[in-house]
């Protein structure tokens, strides 16, 4: 996906994931920075993890998405498992969601 790419709904998101997630037997966590037009300003996988889990941190998300400048943030995930229920990880995910919302 390249820089300045819209992102303008979740079906554009949808499109982009395979090439972003797919092929890969180990969970990643990655986020897609925007600007305040929906634009991509950058892809950036903050996060490798095993067969099965992956711990991400609010703090590293946040301090990239302030040096990016981002007015939003995309959290992206894959399950190498194929599972579509959620795992503890998505729990943590969702406070991290919550978080980022006090900040806008």
């Amino acid at each position: 996906m390249a820089k300045g790419a819209s992102l303008e709904s979740p079906n554009s998101v949808r499109e982009c994931l395979p090439a972003l997630l797919g092929g890969t037997l180990q969970e990643r966590f990655g986020v897609l920075f925007l600007d305040s037009q929906n634009r991509l300003i950058a892809y950036e996988e903050v996060l490798l993890g095993t067969l099965s889990s992956a711990t991400v941190y609010p703090l590293e998300i946040v301090q990239t998405a302030l040096g990016h400048y981002a007015a939003s943030v995309i959290l992206v995930h894959n399950h190498p498992s194929g599972s579509l229920e959620p795992s503890q990880a998505d729990r943590v995910r969702s406070r991290l969601k919550r978080f980022l919302n006090l900040l806008s």
